[in-house]
């Protein structure tokens, strides 16, 4: 493979988990990581007032980010790729801006919401012709609106199960 076929894939990796997120497409999400890659999104957390733990294992992941982003007006977009290639392993260094809203409340106009721009540091490997992710490393450059529509979310899940369930 030549260096740029491998600075596409290592993109692409990210690529495919990004979309994965905006699309609750929990197939594309795995795609971009390794059965036992590690996410940690502790120093975006720390500084958002979120408490989100580390996660490992791409079923944990996918089964964690899917639900809790996949049914938000989100968009993920990335820039500033900064990719170092050594043999079958890389270092990918870039920023993700995330838009966040309630669910079909993106287009509305005056909608609370969330924007983020996070730096990802990502160690990758390649995976026959595909390179995944194998540990990502989230931290947060600046924010703007509510970083609590991340736990808005699951907090009205947790309200609805109790309703549907009452305690006996």
């Amino acid at each position: 493979m030549s260096i740029d076929s491998d600075r596409y894939e290592i993109a692409d990796a990210l690529h495919r988990f990004a979309f994965g997120l905006d699309h609750g497409d929990a197939d594309s999400l795995a795609s971009a990581l390794t059965e036992d890659c590690v996410l940690d999104f502790r120093p975006a957390g720390k500084k958002l007032g979120l408490d989100f733990g580390r996660l490992t294992g791409r079923q944990a992941i996918a089964d964690t980010l899917i639900p809790l982003l996949g049914p938000l007006d989100t968009t993920h977009t990335v820039s500033n790729l900064q990719i170092e290639i050594s043999e079958d392993s890389a270092t990918l260094y870039c920023y993700v801006m995330a838009q966040h809203f309630m669910p079909r409340q993106g287009s509305v106009p005056g909608s609370e919401n969330a924007l983020l721009m996070n730096r990802y540091d990502c160690e990758l490997i390649r995976d026959g012709q595909k390179w995944r992710c194998r540990k990502m490393t989230i931290d947060n450059s600046w924010a703007q609106g509510n970083p609590e529509i991340l736990n808005a979310l699951a907090t009205q899940r947790v309200l609805a199960a109790k309703s549907r369930h009452p305690k006996a």
